[in-house]
């Protein structure tokens, strides 16, 4: 289980599932243009360049007096069609469990966008019913995210709303808000726009160390390579403007990104590479 300090915060993560995905899902992301970035290999890219490899994760923020979660998976006991329309039926809470933390324990939990990935153990299947997983916690969820999405009309995403948001709704527990809302004096969120309409990335601020959780503003290291590669962006235009944005302001500085779908070793630094960037782990 990879986790980092950072500061007075300690971050961890907990994996959901591994999430192959072929290169051909980004179509620019061929063969060649791949090994233009030895970087990616072997931790992002397959030997034989067929293969992207990313991860579902949850990453657990422990603070002074804060517990809070950022991004909750997929989550068990629901078809989706990340998962091939079959339920989950991982031992995500027992990893939980290792890291040392109790459902109970949880003060808060980020969702950095509305998608199916990232919203599941907002809630849990207990004798029929979707309870929420976190009973102590409140839900932060950006306002203008859920005011996009709750009136959607894609089936499997208002099947999310049903079954990941609207129970916490239901037990109070849902607190919304704008997209520069402070958590804590170390953590806060920060505008990152495009991949959905309300996106938001978390920043850690500790002891003069930093580090930022990215969401789905990047979905894999190339990106860093060319940020114009589009992974399911709502507005791409706006997506690709925003990861030029981040990674600038990021690079050559000491911050650590933690990618949300980055596989292991899942963080490192943003470093200029030409016109563009690179992942140094």
């Amino acid at each position: 289980m990879l986790s980092w300090q950072v500061g007075r915060v300690k971050i961890t993560r907990v994996v959901e599932m591994d999430l192959p995905v072929p290169a051909a899902c980004l179509p620019q992301a061929t063969a060649a243009e791949l090994r233009k970035l030895p970087w990616l290999y072997p931790h992002f890219v397959s030997e034989d360049d067929s293969t992207l490899h990313l991860s579902v994760h949850a990453l657990l923020v422990e603070a002074p007096g804060l517990k809070l979660v950022v991004d909750t998976c997929v989550g068990n006991d629901r078809p989706r069609e990340i998962t091939g329309d079959e339920p989950l039926s991982t031992p995500f809470l027992q990893h939980l469990a290792e890291a040392g933390w109790s459902r109970e324990g949880v003060d808060a939990v980020v969702c950095t966008h509305l998608h199916v990935d990232h919203v599941g153990w907002n809630t849990m299947l207990e004798n029929g019913q979707w309870v929420p997983t976190f009973p102590k916690a409140r839900y932060l969820i950006g306002r203008q995210e859920y005011d996009y999405w709750r009136n959607h009309d894609d089936e499997e995403q208002q099947a999310m709303m049903g079954d990941s948001i609207q129970p916490v709704f239901d037990a109070g527990l849902v607190q919304l808000v704008e997209l520069d809302h402070g958590i804590s004096p170390e953590i806060r969120l920060v505008p990152s726009l495009g991949h959905t309409p309300g996106h938001v990335s978390v920043m850690i601020e500790s002891e003069g160390a930093r580090a930022v959780i990215t969401g789905d503003m990047t979905h894999h290291p190339c990106q860093l390579g060319h940020p114009d590669w589009r992974f399911g962006d709502s507005d791409p235009e706006a997506a690709i403007h925003t990861r030029w944005r981040l990674f600038a302001e990021w690079a050559d500085q000491p911050v650590l990104v933690i990618g949300t779908h980055f596989a292991a070793p899942t963080a490192g630094r943003v470093v200029r590479d030409g016109a563009a960037f690179r992942f140094v782990v």
